[in-house]
């Protein structure tokens, strides 16, 4: 798994003019992508990063502040775009292994006790945030 931790002061996810998730407060955008090998083991580690990495003002996380996350689904996290002008996605799970991997790491979030919002996995978001910082991670397992 891939995922892209942004820090927050705001942000919001809309889908056909609908916002969907949003936050007023600083917070965590997780863009989480998954490949074909990805497994449990994998989801632990991408939900411990985005609740425990000290990445928010004071060096606390999200877990300490009880920051709120949006998790979006991020198929192109695996484009490969070694060769030619057109990302190759190969690289990326298909929905039926994705969508069950990416709804673990939300319920993997919501068992520690952290406010999470989403996207609509496959649809169309119009994401919107304010990176603070700027700070942006990336973690791969």
């Amino acid at each position: 798994m891939k995922a892209v931790l942004q820090r927050a002061r705001h942000a919001s996810v809309t889908v056909d003019g609908k916002i969907v998730s949003s936050f007023q407060e600083q917070g965590i955008v997780a863009l989480v992508g998954a490949t074909h090998s990805d497994s449990v083991q994998d989801v632990d580690l991408i939900v411990r990063k985005i609740a425990e990495l000290r990445i928010l003002d004071d060096e606390k996380s999200v877990q300490d502040v009880n920051a709120p996350v949006i998790v979006v689904s991020q198929f192109t996290l695996y484009a490969d775009v070694k060769k030619g002008r057109r990302p190759s996605w190969n690289g990326a799970a298909p929905q039926q292994i994705a969508q069950p991997l990416i709804d673990a790491v939300v319920h993997g979030l919501q068992e520690r006790g952290i406010n999470v919002g989403t996207g609509i996995f496959g649809a169309h978001m119009d994401v919107t945030f304010t990176n603070d910082g700027p700070v942006t991670i990336i973690v791969e397992t």
